[in-house]
């Protein structure tokens, strides 16, 4: 038995046989025109009926015994008009749509389609949504597949990783769609306005909307604040903080002192603890940091009883003075976003008389419907650290909820877009994490630009963990990493191809077929994937080709403009690059969906 992933390619016609058949064809068409001219032109003239053999017709005609009137020759021109006018808007109508499809559609009959997509099917995720309760929406939208037009989803128990190059449309085809359709509270981080824009009025017809833009990339004002140390309620998590300053200060791919670097975190760790043990501000942990000599974080955590991690502290004040400097050095590099004080607005009270609200995790993922946008610009010394924390505080607080909860997991899912997550939301346990948080109805989809971008975060076998860990995987296109591809092109797999090849020997014509491996998507056809398409891997699902289906088609898109209009200081230009995508986009499926 042929394997699944091995379909032969329909045997191609030779040009003689297309010949022949041309031949044919004009043939039968004469003969139709001369019949119906033949037949109409009697009736017209108002001579006696025709024979209704055509073969009858034909002879007599060629032999002169059947007379031909005018009106049959009237006729005859006007048919004969009509079928050219015909044959030419057929040729033109293939030509057009051969202009409009993609160059990677004639795959999509090797690919996924019907059985082999079930599992991410809407029939199969609907009856998943109603076994785990869900009632409002059946699952995340991911597209409708080129071959057959049936929509695709994934269920909220998938995990989701999305790799997308710079303006391929992830944002408008993955990223808003899968918020909108979100059941319960969401949480988003970007490097970028666009999402917050676009979803955050629809977004507030379901529950509080908070934004965390401590680099004023929306141009939000302050009114709230959040407070990282009340994450921190043990030696544990400040150790988890601390890392996320770490990975978060340095760039991508920046070599690590084997001593320094975990030396400088153990002690921000530690001078975390003892700021939140004393409900300091976090800023006195930079305080601290500048004064190496200073051992009140010691005192501190003697008093609440943290024995072990003050003699940690207490050993590197008391350290020689190279040693200690290149300690505390590498610790304020780490912290370093701190002494920014548009951040400090953010996650510390400003007085003692300061209304504003304070955001609280736990409540924030007991109350369905709320949405927390993060939003931070990449490089050491912006709020990247501080993001990531928010966002870890948030799920690790609807994983506790979780626990608590019917059957481990949240009543209803809390979704995790973390766009731009390899430079805004550098989550270091994130692949260790992956596959568990499915289990309990935490539903995050990780977006990034590139392969490399998860390598420089994760690390090579990070990021393979992280891939594999995922149940619903996407590419859109615009990746020219020739790597990630050629693995991509193998995952996607071959098919059979029947190549036929003609001889000439001494007058005998010789016809000899060959079957042929080859791939259904080679290295090339995915690095220039084309806008509006799309590779969808799935658990249980052969790989499969998509389009994509952007906002400006779904039903949310006049609220999506009015919510861009009201927040968007480019409103104007934002909503014509839409209209711009849409009809580029609509180019290329114009030709699928009137097939």
């Amino acid at each position: 038995m042929r394997p699944n992933n091995r379909r032969p390619e329909p045997g191609r016609l030779s040009g003689e046989t297309i010949l022949i058949w041309l031949t044919v064809g004009i043939v039968a068409t004469a003969l139709g025109v001369t019949y119906v001219s033949i037949h109409l032109g009697y009736r017209i003239a108002g001579l006696p009926p025709a024979p209704a053999d055509p073969w009858a017709v034909l002879l007599g005609v060629v032999k002169g015994t059947l007379s031909w009137p005018l009106a049959s020759t009237l006729v005859l021109i006007g048919l004969t008009v009509l079928v050219l006018g015909l044959g030419c808007g057929l040729w033109a109508g293939l030509a057009r749509r051969r202009r409009r499809s993609s160059r990677v559609d004639a795959a999509a009959r090797w690919l996924g389609r019907g059985q082999d997509v079930a599992e991410i099917s809407d029939q199969t995720v609907a009856a998943k949504a109603e076994h785990l309760g869900v009632k409002e929406t059946i699952g995340i939208p991911i597209g409708k597949t080129v071959s057959t037009g049936q929509w695709l989803y994934g269920s909220w128990e998938d995990m989701h990783i999305d790799i997308w190059g710079p303006r391929t449309g992830k944002t408008t085809s993955r990223a808003i769609p899968a918020i909108l359709d979100a059941p319960g509270a969401v949480l988003v981080t970007s490097n970028k306005r666009d999402v917050l824009d676009a979803t955050r009025d629809i977004r507030a017809e379901s529950g509080p909307v908070w934004v965390f833009d401590p680099q004023t990339i929306a141009l939000e004002e302050p009114n709230w604040w959040w407070n990282p140390l009340s994450y921190v309620t043990d030696e544990v998590k400040a150790a988890r903080l601390a890392e996320h300053f770490a990975s978060g200060s340095r760039d991508p791919g920046a070599k690590t002192d084997a001593y320094f670097d975990p030396a400088g975190q153990d002690l921000l760790a530690g001078l975390l603890l003892a700021a939140a043990l004393d409900e300091r501000p976090i800023t006195d942990v930079y305080t601290w940091l500048t004064r190496p000599t200073d051992d009140t974080a010691v005192d501190i955590l003697r008093e609440h009883d943290f024995q072990l991690t003050a003699d940690q502290v207490a050993g590197v004040i008391d350290a020689p003075d190279k040693q200690r400097g290149g300690i505390f050095g590498t610790a304020m590099q780490m912290a370093s976003c701190l002494t920014n004080r548009q951040i400090a607005r953010w996650i510390t009270p400003q007085g003692d008389d300061d209304q504003r609200p304070q955001f609280n995790p736990a409540q924030f993922v007991t109350a369905d419907g709320g949405t927390l946008y993060s939003l931070s610009k990449e490089g050491r010394g912006t709020a990247g650290p501080l993001v990531t924390a928010l966002t870890v505080a948030v799920v690790e607080a609807a994983e506790e909820l979780a626990a608590r909860s019917a059957g481990g997991r949240l009543k209803t899912p809390l979704l995790g877009v973390l766009d731009e997550a390899a430079n805004v939301c550098r989550w270091r346990a994130l692949p260790d994490l992956y596959s568990h948080y499915g289990s309990r109805g935490i539903v995050l989809m990780t977006i990034l630009q590139s392969w490399s971008q998860g390598v420089e975060v994760w690390g090579e076998a990070g990021m393979k963990k992280l891939w594999s860990a995922a149940n619903v995987k996407v590419y859109g296109g615009g990746v020219g990493e020739a790597a990630f591809l050629e693995d991509l092109s193998k995952i996607i797999g071959d098919y059979d191809r029947l190549s036929a090849s003609t001889s000439y020997s001494r007058g005998h014509r010789t016809v000899s077929k060959q079957l042929q491996r080859e791939r259904i998507l080679d290295v090339s056809d995915l690095a220039a994937l084309p806008k509006g398409r799309a590779i969808v891997m799935a658990s249980g699902a052969r790989p499969t080709l998509i389009r994509t289906v952007p906002w400006m088609t779904s039903p949310h898109a006049a609220k999506i403009q009015a919510s861009i209009t009201a927040h968007d200081p480019q409103s104007e230009r934002t909503i014509h690059d839409a209209e711009a995508e849409l009809i580029a986009v609509e180019a290329i499926n114009t030709r699928e969906e009137r097939s």
